[in-house]
């Protein structure tokens, strides 16, 4: 599903990826770890195309397509979700009507009509109740006071309705208490799927008590040093990061 070759990037002159390699195949999940620095928000902005980066040498495909010819909203058209870490408010714009717009947007641009009001009627109440969203969470304005918490949960809400080929929570619990962890993982972990895949982005082995992921990749100083299971994570949240650096001098 996704393949990444050779992936070099950066801002500013400043080269942050240095290589990067990784396939993610569909019905995956896949965590990136590292310090901070090491270019782990920096890989998760590259592949959804954020302007700031430029890739100076490699290749991102999605499905067999050359996803860097393509700008952000063509590369979510394609089935790219990004969660982020610090989501935006937007006044006076509702969850749902945030979340229609969204998904006809993305039909548009497939060539598809607008979802019909009763089929996107039923398709909330069914995401809703999945996630154990209210409906009245639904009618308030995009992430106009809301907790971390609630932030969070209406990413994965946003998640489930546009279900992604690709889905990147990029350091999605970050600042979030076990409650809320629980919340955004129960999602993950739902809308699991053959056809689809996750990748994690997270500095912490918590969250992954929660979602199992296939594949545990350590990022450090632009470049995946090291690929293991799900044991992985805890080998790291017992060691710290030093060991790597150690291993990758040895």
């Amino acid at each position: 599903m996704l393949e990444i070759k050779n992936l070099h990037a950066g801002i500013e002159d400043k080269e942050i990826l240095k290589g990067i390699n990784l396939t993610i195949n569909a019905g995956e999940i896949h965590a990136i770890m590292g310090p901070n620095g090491a270019g782990k928000s920096t890989l998760s902005a590259v592949i959804a195309g954020k302007d700031e980066y430029e890739v100076t040498k490699g290749d991102i495909s999605l499905d067999g397509e050359d996803l860097l010819e393509l700008d952000p909203a063509e590369r979510a058209h394609k089935g790219v979700f990004l969660s982020f870490q610090y989501p935006v408010e937007i006044p006076g714009v509702s969850v749902t009507n945030f979340i229609k717009t969204s998904i006809n947007e993305t039909r548009k641009a497939n060539g598809k009509e607008d979802m019909p009001a009763k089929e996107m009627l039923q398709k909330i109440r069914e995401k809703s109740e999945l996630l154990e969203i209210d409906r009245k969470f639904l009618s308030r304005s995009l992430n106009e006071g809301f907790s971390g918490g609630e932030k969070k949960r209406n990413e994965i809400f946003q998640m489930a309705m546009l279900e992604p080929k690709l889905a990147i929570l990029d350091e999605t619990d970050s600042g979030l208490d076990i409650d809320a962890l629980r919340i955004v993982a129960n999602g993950v972990n739902k809308l699991r799927s053959d056809d689809k895949a996750v990748l994690i982005i997270t500095h912490y082995q918590r969250l992954l008590e929660y979602i199992k992921p296939d594949f545990v990749h350590v990022l450090y100083d632009g470049k995946i040093v090291k690929t293991g299971d799900a044991s992985l994570a805890l080998e790291l949240e017992e060691k710290g990061y030093d060991w790597i650096k150690e291993e990758i001098n040895a």
